[in-house]
């Protein structure tokens, strides 16, 4: 494991998240392996994996929650694996009718996840609702499988506490985009060096606030 990037508040780390000591005073926004053994069905497009290192099990999220006890955590995730321990509540992310395939024999595709709600204290004010709608990012342009829109990310973040924002499966970096555009601190780690690269790139390039 390796320091990556640092600049202006925010760190990238090549590396296991496993392999981490755990951060304090930090919240974790974060896009862990669903436990769903997710596979593609399309052809490879600019190098994007048809799976998911360590999507067999819930084993590799679980161990990396279990070393932040007690930080609040915003995790998404599928109803089609077990959930973490310590769930509050769960927020709907509504993908606006978009993406999944699902079991091609039903007349209705799967165009939603969880997000699960862990720990706290919590910030913002009780303006929402529990079901986020807004639209995923399209296959044409995402650098990661499972690419998360900055808007989406900005808007959980508005209700963090004033911490520190960890995300121990970083991917292609959206959660660190998002905090650098809010003026957060933030923190990444991941495993792949070509997704630490482009996150890197995306941090590198002028980012408005939202």
């Amino acid at each position: 494991m390796s320091l990556f990037y640092d600049e202006g508040g925010i760190t990238i780390y090549h590396g296991d998240a496993c392999a981490f000591p755990a951060w304090r005073d930090v919240v974790l926004v974060t896009d862990p392996p669903f436990g769903i053994d997710y596979r593609s069905g399309r052809p490879r497009r600019e190098g994007n994996a048809r799976s998911i290192v360590g999507d067999e099990g819930t084993s590799v999220r679980d161990a990396v929650l279990a070393a932040h006890e007690g930080a609040p955590a915003l995790v998404f995730g599928s109803p089609r694996a077990p959930e973490p321990v310590g769930v509050r509540a769960r927020l709907v992310w509504d993908q606006d009718g978009a993406l999944g395939m699902g079991d091609l024999s039903l007349p209705w595709k799967p165009s939603w996840q969880f997000i699960y709600v862990i720990g706290g204290p919590w910030a913002g004010r009780r303006d929402c609702g529990s079901v986020l709608r807004y639209p995923p990012v399209q296959s044409v342009g995402r650098a990661h499988p499972h690419e998360k829109p900055v808007g989406l990310i900005h808007l959980l973040l508005d209700k963090c506490p004033p911490l520190a924002v960890l995300d121990p499966f970083m991917g292609s970096g959206t959660t660190l985009v998002a905090a650098k555009a809010a003026g957060r601190r933030a923190i990444g780690i991941e495993k792949s060096e070509r997704y630490c690269e482009l996150a890197a790139n995306r941090l590198a390039q002028e980012v408005l606030p939202l």
